[in-house]
């Protein structure tokens, strides 16, 4: 694949609901009750109950693996998180994904990502390096 900075890799919107955060919890291990119990979100100061971050995180990378299929290579992947997704008990909570080509060298290429949920920006400094 050629890689021309400004190109558009990938765009995608996840659902997420109470239930996926319970399926995330369970695979990764993570069961702080912040992710799946209102009372405790508030007893902490939270606006609710939230996604975990690594799930977010996830999720924006993986837009990009579906896209550059089984021969991506990315060689870095790193964010910074700035907002909580709150994921509401009946409605949940939609996290888009832009995914776009920042930088090209002679070996790699940086996809930024613009990760956003309720059109606040979630992830900053959302990038991946893709060998070429």
């Amino acid at each position: 694949m050629s890689y021309t900075v400004g190109d558009v890799i990938a765009e995608r919107t996840v659902h997420l609901t109470r239930e996926s955060l319970v399926r995330y919890a369970g695979a990764s291990g993570d069961f702080n009750p912040i992710h799946y119990r209102d009372d405790i979100a508030a007893s902490v100061g939270l606006p609710g109950v939230l996604a975990h971050g690594m799930l977010t995180m996830g999720l924006a990378s993986s837009a990009v693996v579906a896209a550059l299929g089984d021969s991506a290579n990315i060689t870095e992947y790193g964010v910074r998180f700035t907002r909580p997704v709150v994921v509401d008990p009946e409605n949940g909570a939609d996290v888009s994904v832009l995914a776009k080509v920042g930088a090209v060298d002679e070996t790699s290429a940086r996809i930024d990502l613009t990760v956003k949920h309720a059109d606040a920006t979630v992830l900053v400094k959302a990038q991946l390096r893709v060998a070429l």
